[in-house]
């Protein structure tokens, strides 16, 4: 879908509106004033001379400043608008002028924006990367396994024909596994909605879910600046990840931080290795694999926060694995 097009159609440049009225505000009193003399006969007196000469050197200082203050900086952006447009990353880069300070705040907006539209560029290549990689090895199984099947099937053994048969339907499992996780990424991209809960609110739910994991729960009454579906997902997901690496307690605690509103959660499992730490949050690693790990769910977690301006780090820890997640913390009272 091609972008809107704006009609084509001869418009003044910033640069003549601005210097139009320039030259109407200081320029017009004083031609009208040389013009009444020259129609009256009547000579410029000194004094009225040197006042024209101070008006056209004060037009020209205010010119001056207009073009590095307005005319120059908008005619840098909007070239720099077509450098980014045109794929040169390199131009994603402070201005040498910024002008006045809205246009300077104009220009940071645009940066920002930039930037963000080229990660999100980057990402979505590396994400196609990663789910072509994840599609084609259960995809290749299941072509192998029909193929022999189909070729063979008769001179297999029941055991054979069952082997094979089982891989089959393990991998359309995980096919469909991973359907649904790229599925619940989309939807994460979105916000859900919006407000504020507490760990009491989701703590229920959460316990329905994670089975015979031990929940442990610290401040349940702070508020936290996330919707409650939102925040019971994200500790589904980290719950489901600490019971599938042997944890048998999961500890929540929220607390105040300043201005930041911190949600620490750990768990007594086997915890994360120091060659996967850097790892974790990339799509589709994972280290269950052969148990049908689709390596989505922390990808999932922290798209979900940063929808709501939260995120989500690994802290450092001597058992188990510690999660971080930072927010901005709500103004008002500490519990519900």
């Amino acid at each position: 879908m091609s972008a809107p097009q704006v009609p084509v159609k001869w418009r003044p440049s910033i640069a003549l509106v601005a210097y139009g009225v320039l030259l109407a505000v200081l320029g017009l009193p004083s031609g009208l004033i040389v013009l009444v003399r020259l129609l009256g006969g009547r000579d410029l007196s000194t004094l009225e001379i040197g006042v024209l000469i101070a008006s056209l050197v004060a037009t020209l200082l205010t010119a001056y400043v207009l073009t590095r203050a307005v005319t120059r900086p908008i005619e840098a952006l909007v070239t720099r608008t077509h450098q980014i447009a045109e794929g040169g990353r390199n131009a994603i880069r402070p201005p040498d002028a910024y002008g006045t300070a809205e246009l300077a705040t104009l220009s940071q907006a645009f940066l920002d924006l930039a930037s963000r539209l080229m990660h999100r560029t980057d990402y979505m290549r590396t994400f196609a990367a990663h789910v072509s990689h994840a599609l084609k090895s259960p995809l290749t199984a299941i072509r192998g396994s029909s193929e022999l099947l189909r070729d063979e099937g008769d001179s297999m053994t029941p055991a054979e024909r069952q082997k094979f048969l089982d891989a089959i339907i393990t991998e359309t499992d995980r096919l469909t596994r991973l359907v649904a996780r790229l599925r619940e990424l989309a939807q994460a991209e979105m916000p859900i909605s919006t407000g504020t809960t507490t760990l009491e609110t989701v703590l229920p739910e959460l316990r329905a879910q994670s089975g015979g994991l031990g929940l442990i729960v610290l401040g349940g009454d702070i508020i936290i600046p996330l919707p409650t579906e939102t925040l019971g997902i994200v500790l589904a997901h980290l719950a489901d990840n600490a019971a599938q690496h042997g944890a048998t307690r999961l500890t929540l605690a929220a607390n105040r931080r300043g201005e930041s509103l911190a949600l620490t959660i750990s768990d007594n499992g086997q915890g994360i290795s120091e060659g996967n730490r850097d790892r974790i949050f990339q799509p589709f690693f994972t280290t269950r694999h052969d148990s049908g790990g689709t390596g989505m769910g922390l990808d999932i977690v922290r798209a979900l926060l940063r929808v709501h301006n939260a995120d989500i780090a690994l802290q450092s820890s001597t058992k188990g694995a510690e999660f971080l997640i930072l927010t901005a913390a709500p103004a008002g009272s500490s519990s519900t």
